[in-house]
């Protein structure tokens, strides 16, 4: 048998994950959006409530066999079910090329599942559910061993954490005053406060300031009435670019000082 044949399937396995995984977290997001329990009860139309079958629940390909329409009712799908399966499949396999598997990736992993649920809850709602950043918590202790469990790397995390969280909160107190209205939501500050324990001082601040720039780009975006702009998503893709890239970027940027 030739060698290498079988090289390309841990990656073709890891973006299925992804994609199976993207679906799941969708229909999570979905439900918390609306208040109902995510645990229990079947997959479903949300425009006529059909329970899906088996063959309906297929990532990426039931979107595109049924033509993005429910065969039920025949309601147009959003595009967003796709575009999330997708997007997920893709992330998921430039994170096992990026990390391989480790605890560390695992960790890594869970945090950017529990970023997406949120950002998918906040973009509808404006609210970042609670839930989301305790699982994102629970992840956390197992990026400890790729920091050798060392007490001075394990504090600058903690301190990362107080800084980013605690600027952010004073900064919007001061916001608020200014322009007499909420700048900033307690869960952006907290979503902030956990890129600190994952990512560390230096990428905190680059994350913070992409966030920025994304959060910009997506308040042109945003449609509608509702002059709430939902700060998650922005956060947490620059969260993740910086736990992909931060450092290359990082020590690019620096070089550019230090021959």
């Amino acid at each position: 048998m030739p060698d290498g044949l079988f090289a390309p399937l841990p990656q073709v396995l890891a973006a299925l994950l992804g994609a199976v995984l993207g679906s799941f977290l969708n229909c999570v997001a979905w439900r918390i959006a609306r208040g109902e329990a995510w645990r229990t009860g079947r997959s479903r139309c949300p425009v006529c409530g059909h329970v899906l079958g088996p063959f309906e629940l297929l990532p990426v390909l039931s979107f595109l066999l049924q033509r993005g329409r429910c065969r039920h009712c025949g309601a147009k799908l959003s595009l967003r079910y796709l575009l999330t399966e997708l997007g997920f499949a893709l992330l998921t396999l430039l994170c096992y090329r990026r990390f391989g598997l480790s605890l560390y990736a695992l960790g890594c992993y869970g945090f950017i599942c529990c970023l997406l649920c949120l950002s998918l809850v906040d973009w509808e709602t404006c609210i970042i559910p609670d839930g989301c950043l305790i699982a994102a918590l629970l992840f956390w202790p197992l990026t400890l061993p790729a920091l050798d469990w060392d007490g001075l790397r394990i504090l600058e995390r903690f301190l990362s954490a107080l800084a980013l969280g605690g600027g952010m909160l004073l900064l919007s107190r001061g916001m608020d005053r200014l322009l007499e209205q909420e700048s900033l939501g307690g869960g952006d500050i907290k979503l902030f406060a956990l890129l600190g324990l994952y990512l560390g001082f230096a990428r905190s601040l680059l994350a913070l300031l992409l966030s920025s720039l994304l959060g910009l780009l997506l308040a042109l975006l945003r449609r509608g009435g509702d002059k709430r702009i939902p700060f998650a998503p922005a956060i947490s893709l620059a969260a993740v670019l910086s736990l992909l890239w931060g450092d290359a970027v990082i020590d690019w940027y620096l070089g550019l000082f230090f021959f």
